[in-house]
């Protein structure tokens, strides 16, 4: 194309000198000069504006390109802030995730990251020192703070963590597809003793336990985190990336590989059920206070959510003995009433829908099991109190099987003594037997010469009295004699 354009410019000025050849005779000189400078000069210019033409085609390409990248990249920017609302899979933008972000912040309360473990002694009542993390590199090209301006005083460093603070410590791990260390273990309540810029020293409020410890010990636990607040126990955040609610599930589906890992320890079967369970239809057996109902309103109705009352949380709680909102940041405002229209649904607990249905303002749809959330204040206190009590009944078992042992040892020492004393009973009752035996022979010996002698001396005794007899009755013959013979002299 280049080529033909050529050739038309080649054309038109052999044209253009033709026809001042031509009109040459008619012309004056200050005439034919100017056509010819005009006619050089557009030769000459053609070729600049044909390369600034041809630059502008290419700037104009560049800046189409630019404005296609442009609108792609606002459009990118609009779904990364806001998120992608025809794409259920693609997450949450960035603005929503930022209010999460700052709504888990105000719930953690203040937190220490990367703390490096410095020393640990834990005689006479044990202290923890942790020093802070290392400032990380500059990186090139981006501004750094200035420590201070000329003519003004640098304020005094702050101390790591305010002194006499009560904390919470947890060691810090690795973690899959996690690019910085997460809290991983439990490593108990401290109190703020001691503390400058960069370190601060920790003293336990209650014994450690022996995993706490060891772990300590053991350089095991050697980043922390160190955190205001104990973490609040949740359903999202075992719900799996990208899983939405639906009938089956009011949270969306449980993450089995988060669940299975994060309670990778020692644990029931039930506990852990519990949560794999969380928000899936309840079962005939499970406990009210596990069970929570979806309903749909039949009819326009109304809730009174506001209390009378209006006073602090710290004056006694959020709401009164109703269950009706009294901080004023909870309260509805305005009329003090929630609205629900005919065909709403609503998941409330079993009596509140028994309530509601009974009042014939809803129908029952469906039944679900939701996990009871943990307030690990009381659950860990309650769990020290419960390990202190089973320790106690420890040693008290523990003195009650010394006090059994030395019992039965007494007593296999008693059985062994009484052993002896059986066998030397069983010699001597075998040697009384055969005693006895002797005896009894004897004694029927005894008596069958007894009975021998006696039936002879009851034989001698009858002859005697017959002899007897029979000497009276001589003497009597003699004396008759005798008597006969005097008379007669």
């Amino acid at each position: 194309m280049q080529y033909v354009l050529l050739l038309v410019l080649i054309v038109v000025v052999i044209a253009q000198a033709i026809l001042v050849w031509k009109a040459a005779p008619n012309w004056r000189w200050y005439q034919i000069t100017p056509v010819i400078i005009t006619t050089i000069l557009a030769v000459i210019f053609v070729f600049p504006v044909a390369g600034a033409l041809k630059s502008r085609s290419a700037w104009h390409k560049v800046k189409e390109e630019l404005e296609t990248r442009l609108a792609t990249v606002e459009a990118e920017q609009l779904q990364l802030r806001y998120g992608d609302p025809n794409d259920p899979m693609s997450g949450e933008g960035v603005l929503p995730m930022a209010q999460k972000l700052s709504k888990l912040a105000t719930e953690a309360g203040r937190r220490w990251r990367g703390l490096r473990l410095a020393n640990a002694d834990f005689t006479n009542g044990g202290q923890v020192v942790l020093a802070a993390p290392q400032t990380a590199d500059p990186v090139d090209g981006i501004p750094q703070d200035d420590v201070g301006e000329e003519g003004e005083e640098e304020a005094a460093p702050l101390p790591l963590i305010p002194d006499g603070l009560v904390v919470y410590g947890f060691a810090e791990g690795p973690q899959p597809n996690l690019n910085v260390p997460v809290p991983i273990f439990y490593l108990g309540e401290y109190r703020v003793t001691a503390t400058s810029p960069t370190q601060v020293t920790l003293q336990p409020t209650a014994p450690l336990l022996p995993q706490q410890r060891q772990a300590i010990e053991g350089r095991q636990a050697v980043s922390w985190s160190i955190y205001e607040l104990l973490p609040l126990d949740g359903h999202e955040p075992f719900i799996a990336e990208g899983s939405v609610a639906d009938d089956n599930n009011v949270f969306g589906r449980v993450d089995d590989e988060l669940v299975n890992r994060l309670l990778n320890r020692p644990l029931s079967a039930q506990s852990k059920a519990e949560y794999l369970r969380d928000g899936t239809r309840s079962l005939p057996d499970d406990e009210p206070l596990t069970k929570w109902v979806k309903i749909e309103f039949t009819k326009n109705h109304s809730i009174v959510v506001d209390s009378p009352d209006q006073r602090g949380a710290l004056d006694g709680g959020f709401f009164d003995g109703s269950g009706r909102a009294v901080d004023s940041r909870l309260q509805q405002g305005a009329e003090g009433k929630v609205k629900f229209s005919k065909g709403d649904l609503l998941i409330v607990k079993e009596e509140a829908a028994d309530a509601l249905i009974d009042e014939d303002v809803a129908r029952l749809i469906d039944t679900y099991y939701i996990r009871p959330l943990n307030d690990y204040r009381f659950v860990l206190r309650r769990i020290r109190l419960r390990l202190a009590e089973l320790n106690t009944r420890t040693q008290e078992l523990t003195y009650e099987n010394e006090v059994l042992q030395r019992a039965i040892d007494a007593t296999v020492k008693m059985t062994a003594s009484g052993q002896a004393e059986k066998l030397q009973l069983e010699q001597d009752y075998a040697q009384f037997e055969e005693e006895r035996k002797a005896l009894e022979s004897y004694n029927d010996n005894l008596a069958s010469e007894l009975k021998t002698t006696r039936e002879k001396l009851v034989k001698l005794y009858r002859s005697n009295q017959q002899l007897e007899r029979e000497l009276a009755s001589f003497h009597q013959e003699i004396s008759d004699s005798a008597n006969s013979f005097a008379s007669t002299r």
